[in-house]
């Protein structure tokens, strides 16, 4: 027997197991509503239950009922408006609406369906689950649900991460994922050094925190500190992701972590960060996260690095 790759791939493959199965369904749907002469395809079918259980509805109407996008549902409805079986009005208050119905044919063909072909294929579908129907649509109804709280791109691109706080045998990985990417871009000033070599003196031990993001797969990927500073001011610094990591939205992760640290240590409002210019990404990032570009920062702290040309103050 040829072996089957794709379900020797396993889950990971999952959608596509899924889309040839339900390819293999619906030529079989196909094929009977052919045998028993009935003018439809089986991915018609639900627009026009749509309309048959729930009356008149708009194009977004019937694609919110059915979970699809309103493309997908256009072009399905503009098919059955061309075969005869939905009528279009414009009827009510808002005359730009187009309204859609069921017509004499459509409903013909529903009583159809509902009466010579649904209860049979009902209980095919029972007899080839074997009687699990009830758990198996259960278990479809959870993956939708879980999609619909996260993507599958989310959850590839971005897996679960979690915040820890710091700890001395943190120390070096504050330092090593700073020192690597200050000097990929700038040079390490003496401010950097200083900073990355005595974070719990510096930044803990004077009422700060020091912030890490961690993955199952591999370990801690970056980290943040959030500073007190002189009148006060609290600096956001340190923000750094390992190289490995980037595109899985760590710095996003990490900084929306770092400012719900900052309300709950109530200083939010006298939060602010420095950066540079070439950091385009990264300022796009605190700007969406309500961070603005201040001249008042700028003057009280701009000076601490060479390569600050940039200040910005949270104001969310």
């Amino acid at each position: 027997m040829i072996p089957d790759t794709l379900a020797d791939l396993g889950v990971t493959f999952l959608g596509s197991r899924m889309k040839r199965l339900a390819d293999r369904l619906q030529a079989d749907a196909a094929a009977t509503l052919q045998a028993m002469d009935l003018p439809i395809q089986p991915a018609q079918q639900p627009f026009l239950a749509v309309l048959r259980r729930q009356g008149p509805q708009t194009v977004g109407g019937v694609a919110q009922h059915l979970r699809l996008s309103q493309p997908t549902a256009t072009r399905a409805i503009q098919a059955l408006i061309e075969q005869g079986l939905i009528d279009v009005s414009r009827e009510g208050r808002d005359q730009r609406q187009k309204l859609l119905s069921l017509s004499a044919d459509g409903e013909a063909l529903m009583d159809r369906l509902e009466r010579d072909l649904w209860p049979k294929v009902e209980a095919a579908a029972v007899s080839l689950c074997g009687g699990r129907h009830a758990a198996l649509l259960k278990e479809i109804a959870m993956i939708e649900a879980e999609l619909d709280r996260r993507s599958l791109v989310d959850r590839v691109m971005t897996p679960d991460m979690a915040i820890r706080d710091f700890s001395d045998d943190l120390a070096q990985a504050f330092h090593d994922i700073n020192a690597a990417w200050i000097s990929q871009m700038f040079t390490l000033e003496e401010n950097d050094v200083t900073l990355l070599e005595n974070p719990r003196a510096l930044i803990l031990d004077k009422g700060g925190a020091v912030l890490f993001a961690q993955t199952p797969d591999l370990g801690v990927v970056g980290t943040c500190a959030i500073m007190k500073m002189k009148d006060g001011w609290f600096e956001l610094t340190k923000m750094g992701v390992l190289e490995a990591a980037r595109g899985r939205k760590v710095g996003e992760f990490l900084l929306a972590a770092a400012l719900q640290r900052a309300k709950a240590m109530g200083v939010a409002d006298r939060l602010y960060l420095l950066t540079n210019r070439k950091c385009g990404p990264a300022i796009h990032l605190y700007e969406k996260l309500g961070f603005q570009h201040d001249a008042e920062v700028m003057a009280l702290f701009g000076s601490r690095y060479e390569r600050c040309d940039v200040a910005m103050r949270y104001r969310a």
